[in-house]
C-alpha cells in the first residue's frame, strides 16, 4: 500500500471519536492505531498532537463528501 493522500477522507467505519485516525490507517501503509498512538504520544508529550488532530478534523473531508481544492 502507498500514502495516498489525494483520497485522504475521516473513515465511515473505523471510528473512536471523528474517524480521522480511521481514516488515516485505510489511505497509508501504518494501521489505525499507530496513529492512535501517535497522537497520544504527540499529545502527552508536547501538546502538538491535539492541535494536528483538530486540524485535521476541520480540514479532512468525510466518507463520501467532496475532496477539497479545484
Amino acid at each position: 500500500m502507498t500514502w495516498d493522500l489525494q483520497q485522504l477522507r475521516r473513515s465511515p467505519r473505523d471510528i473512536w471519536l471523528t474517524g480521522i485516525c480511521g481514516g488515516l490507517g485505510e489511505h497509508t501503509p501504518l494501521p489505525a492505531w499507530l496513529w492512535r498512538a501517535a497522537f497520544i504520544a504527540s499529545t502527552l508529550g508536547a501538546g502538538v498532537g491535539l492541535v494536528a488532530y483538530l486540524a485535521l478534523w476541520l480540514f479532512m473531508p468525510r466518507a463520501g463528501g467532496p475532496l477539497p481544492g479545484p
